[in-house]
């Protein structure tokens, strides 16, 4: 029989002809698309008629009907494809729905597709298209019901002429760059259908014309972040079927106006960052399904409403920095499901209602800087939704209910400067989300509870001016995480707790102005990031532990207590001059006679002491000296490997190598060329015998026979993942591995040496004044290009998993290479997103959807180089005790939307140019673009790569993370 195949096989080929011969014509169609578009994740590489002469089996399209091969469907979403539109698609004369957003695809939008007889839904979003819109699209689309070109490079007048497309139901043109227009005068009346208006960012001036009330078909209005100026007419209370208003950020002024509480269907209202004034009207809380209402940042003026306390839908309620005065309804809570209130920065009185979280719900209470008074209600204790609390600064009394020390998912509770009395109550122990406790200003007495130290989680504690008294917890040393802690100016006694060299991320201890005696703990002097340390005004004795001199303090003062002894010369410099002020026994230099009579007793002591000491000297170091040698010895013999009993280096090269192994195994003695520490191991500089520097990665290995094989399959899955990345591709943004060397469970990785570290280290340590922004900028560039090859040239894709600044190393000229492939995954795009057991990454850069779906993409990486974007924009780390309770993307966020771009950039940058300083604004639009909270909204790495690139170019639009209804 399997001579008889080739012959079957050639009889069979003219009839495939035949078939090929009378294939469709949107079979064609396709075929010219797919080359004419450059596909560099072959995304449509099933588009071959040797795999299926079906088109309707080809993955992203849809078929009219089984029995009719005509195209229907079009789905080319997110799927990097670039280049200019493909013409060839408007042949597809039973084409219904075409999505081609969120890809590269660059050049003039194409005039041809109005001609498509059934085109009901186009989708060209988050593209790259420049130019006008064709308007050919008013006389065209005779069956047109979405429209969306929302976040392309679209310019010139706005397209006002699409209101003439008469059977739009979604027009969605937001973040475009047009010239500045004003919206139509007159809406037609022949958009009856229109449900979606989506006109964010736009450029738009000019008011709002009232023939938007013309509409009626209206669900969700947007035109915020534009500059319309004027009053919001009162036409829009004529708009039924509204259920989203935004509006916020332009520069309306006037009255809100009055009817919007008859709107049956309001969910959201958002007029927020406007200059809206006079009173809020009372019927807008009586819209019946009114959730979401957003008023900040106004001139609102005027008592809140009393029909507050009857909305039966309001969960979301944000008023703040208006001018509204008067007391709060005394039921507001009680009939809504209310989860956030922010009233902050006004001026309302009364009493905290009881009835706020009656529905259980609230999770967010703000109503700092207001005039508030009374006791904080009981019932709060018993809201165990709440997560922030934010107080301070009212006129607040009474004890604080034992049951709000103790609430469970509570990370922020601020009540500061305010009259609140009694004890912070042992209750606390439960609080074990508890991040900030802000009390200070207050009347608080007592001790403070041994079970404050039970907080793992708190990162500050300020109970400064209060009147605490008694010793200090000893627990407060278990506080790991704490980065700041002010407790000045009470009357808290005793000795300052034994073990606070774990309080490795302290920046800031006051404990001024309180009576603790003892000494100095020489522990504070190995604290690696205290910048701030006063115990001024105290009752401490001792000499001032030289161990001091370790820190790197923009403050330090140890003014009036009662230090005894000679200060180390580093202290004697003028820069110190205030600092020890009030020690009258303490003294520069040697001290005179006067205050060396207390120690003349000791002097005899203190002269057989020395001679002991330098006996002692003598014997440590010829003890030190043989072990040296002894240890040596014993080194050499092990690297030998068999005659010490040990296994041999095994090398694998990837590149030239001219070095010998004992060479570079002599430098890992040395722990002074330690120049990094990570979770995997150490990495040290290594200069080799022919003056080569490399970096070697020592992976790190853990004693005991359970300990030991755990930590050898966690090195095996680090080091068989950088080897198995790094040793198969070469880009010049990704750090080259020269070869590895295994021995047994050992592992060391050797790699080309970079010259000034982490990006990381540079920026946040004390040489971040050496970036300017041409280098930031120059680094973005090269580390986009380097992980663009990750994701769009290797085969198949490499997804990093660990983005981070500190993954970043710069060479001598500031180049940027990505680095630490340890977690790195390939991706199987045949099977979807790969599912992974646990979570990689470091705090502050993975993507939300990372973190509850366990699901990998790029899009991953997009969101953590997105944050890496921020720091170099905004100099801040990715998260610290300096955003709050925020991490780096939100902290951004809400400062742009508070007070503009310019808020948030480097004060360090702030010499830059004009032209640098425009080009920044570009930059944080699209790092906010690719911190997107939706991966589907984040570019592909190839597009970040082309934004940079043409960033001197762009039009600056900061994109501020709101999706509308429909959108």
């Amino acid at each position: 029989m399997t001579p008889l195949l080739p012959l079957l096989l050639l009889c069979l080929l003219p009839v495939t002809a035949a078939a090929a011969a009378s294939l469709p014509a949107d079979f064609t169609a396709l075929l010219a698309a797919k080359a004419a578009l450059s596909d560099p994740a072959s995304a449509l590489a099933a588009w071959d008629p040797s795999l299926s002469l079906s088109l309707c089996r080809w993955p992203y399209v849809l078929c009219r009907s089984p029995g009719d091969p005509s195209v229907a469907s079009l789905l080319l979403s997110n799927l990097s494809l670039a280049g200019e539109f493909p013409t060839q698609l408007c042949s597809l004369r039973s084409l219904s729905r075409l999505d081609l957003s969120y890809n590269s695809l660059a050049g003039p939008l194409p005039a041809c597709l109005a001609a498509l007889p059934s085109l009901r839904h186009l989708d060209l979003a988050g593209n790259a298209f420049s130019g006008d819109v064709p308007r050919s699209y008013a006389a065209g689309f005779a069956s047109l019901a979405t429209l969306s070109l929302a976040g392309n490079d679209l310019s010139g007048e706005f397209p006002a002429f699409l209101a003439n497309v008469s059977s739009l139901e979604e027009l969605l043109l937001a973040y475009n760059p047009f010239a500045p227009s004003s919206l139509p005068d007159a809406f037609p009346d022949g958009l009856p259908r229109l449900r979606v208006l989506w006109l964010a960012g736009c450029c738009l001036v000019g008011q709002i014309p009232s023939s938007l009330g013309s509409l009626r078909s209206l669900v969700n209005l947007d035109l915020s972040t534009n500059n319309l100026t004027g009053e919001i007419p009162e036409s829009i209370g004529r708009l039924e079927n509204l259920v989203q208003i935004e509006l916020y950020k332009n520069n309306l002024s006037g009255r809100l106006p009055g009817g919007l509480g008859g709107l049956k269907k309001l969910r959201f209202l958002d007029a927020a960052m406007n200059r809206l004034s006079g009173e809020i009207p009372a019927d807008l809380f009586l819209a019946p399904r009114l959730e979401s209402l957003h008023l900040y940042e106004n001139d609102l003026s005027g008592p809140v409403p009393s029909t507050l306390e009857r909305a039966p839908a309001l969960s979301d309620l944000r008023l703040f920095t208006n001018r509204l005065v008067g007391e709060l309804p005394p039921e507001f809570g009680k009939n809504c499901p209310l989860k956030f209130l922010d009233l902050s920065d006004n001026r309302i009185s009364g009493r905290i209602p009881a009835t706020l979280c009656s529905a259980g719900k609230l999770e967010q209470l703000l109503i700092l800087n207001n005039e508030l008074a009374g006791s904080i209600p009981a019932e709060l204790g018993q809201c165990r939704t709440l997560t922030r609390v934010r107080l301070p600064n009212n006129r607040l009394s009474g004890a604080v209910p034992r049951d709000i020390w103790g609430l469970p998912r509570l990370y922020l509770l601020e009540l500061a400067g305010n009259a609140l009395s009694g004890t912070v109550g042992p209750t606390i122990a439960l609080a074990k989300n508890l991040s900030q406790l802000l009390i200070s200003d207050n009347h608080f007495a007592g001790v403070l509870p041994a079970q404050i130290g039970s907080l793992t989680r708190l990162v500050e504690l300020s109970a400064a001016n209060n009147g605490f008294s008694g010793a200090l917890p000893a627990s407060l040393a278990d506080l790991s995480a704490l980065a700041r802690l002010d407790l000045r100016n009470n009357s808290f006694s005793g000795e300052l707790p034994h073990g606070v060299r774990r309080w490795q991320r302290l920046t800031q201890l006051d404990l001024a102005h309180n009576r603790l005696t003892g000494n100095i703990p020489p522990e504070l002097g190995e604290l690696p990031v205290l910048n701030s340390l006063d115990l001024s005004n105290n009752r401490l004795t001792g000499d001032v532990p030289v161990q001091l001199e370790n820190l790197k303090l923009s403050m330090f003062n140890l003014s009036n207590n009662r230090l005894a002894g000679n200060l180390s010369p580093l202290f004697s410099g003028d820069i110190y001059d205030d600092s020890f002020l009030g020690n009258p026994a303490l003294c520069r230099g040697a001290c005179p006679a006067a205050r060396r009579a207390t120690a003349r007793r000791h002097s005899l002591v203190g002269s057989v002491e020395s001679v002991l000491t330098i006996a002692v000297a003598i014997l440590i170091l010829g003890v030190a000296w043989f072990w040296y040698k002894y240890r040596s010895q014993s080194q050499y013999k092990r690297r030998g490997g068999a005659e010490a009993g040990g296994n041999k280096w095994v090398v694998t090269s990837f590149h030239k190598v001219e070095f010998d192994e004992e060479d570079l195994l002599s430098c890992l003695d040395d722990e002074n060329n330690v120049v990094g520490t990570g979770a995997a191991g150490k990495v040290y500089r290594a200069v080799l015998a022919n003056d080569d520097v490399v970096a070697v990665k020592k992976l790190r290995r853990v004693g005991g026979a359970g300990a030991a094989r755990k930590d050898k399959d966690g090195m095996k899955d680090t080091f068989e993942a950088e080897v198995a990345t790094l040793g198969r591709i070469r880009h010049k943004n990704i750090v080259k591995l020269w070869c590895c060397l295994r021995s047994g469970d050992r592992g060391l990785l050797v790699y080309e040496y970079m010259t000034n570290g982490s990006l990381g280290d540079l920026l946040h340590g004390g040489k971040g004044g050496l970036l300017d922004w041409p280098t930031r900028r120059r680094i973005m560039v090269d580390a986009a290009e380097g992980l663009s090859y990750l994701h769009h040239d290797c085969a198949p894709p490499i997804v990093h998993r660990d983005v981070k600044s500190n993954n970043i190393l710069l060479d001598a000229e500031f180049g940027a290479k990505v680095a630490d492939f340890g977690v790195a995954r390939v991706i199987d795009g045949s099977r979807g997103p790969d599912a992974v057991s646990a979570i990689a990454g470091s705090c502050g850069y993975i993507a939300p959807e990372y973190s509850y779906t366990l699901r990998i993409t790029e899009k991953s990486d997009v969101y953590s180089f997105g944050v890496v974007m921020l720091e170099l924009v905004t100099g801040k780390r990715a998260v610290g005790p300096e955003l709050g309770d925020k991490d780096l993307v939100r902290w951004v966020r809400g400062g742009v939307e508070r007070e503009g771009p310019d808020s948030v950039l480097d004060p360090r940058l702030a010499g830059e140019s004009c032209t640098c300083r425009d080009e920044m604004r570009r930059v944080l639009g699209v790092a906010l673009l690719c911190a997107s909270s939706l991966p589907i909204n984040r570019p592909s790495m190839r597009s970040v790569v082309k934004l940079l690139l043409e960033v001197s170019s762009k039009t600056a639009v900061v994109l501020v993370e709101k999706e509308p209804l429909g959108a």
